[in-house]
């Protein structure tokens, strides 16, 4: 994981440590949003996993889908 991807990282595991178990396991995707875009920062990299972690909880909302969602491969994400 580049410098700067784990930098991104940090609130993302401080808020899976102190906030999630208060606002409760509610996502309505598989894996969480929380998870999905620590995944893609490790994958992708802190521009590409940024960008895809942000369209991802764009995603996450009343009138959006649900289901299982995984983060795309490296060899994948070239395809799309």
């Amino acid at each position: 994981m580049s410098p700067l991807a784990h930098i991104l990282a940090l609130p993302i595991r401080g808020y899976r440590l102190i906030f999630s178990p208060w606002v409760g396991f509610n996502c309505r995707y598989q894996p969480t949003c929380s998870q999905y875009a620590l995944e893609a920062l490790e994958k992708h990299g802190a521009l590409k996993g940024g960008w895809m972690a942000a369209k991802r909880i764009g995603r996450c909302n009343p009138w959006g889908q649900c289901g299982y969602d995984p983060v795309p491969d490296t060899s994948d994400s070239t395809k799309r």
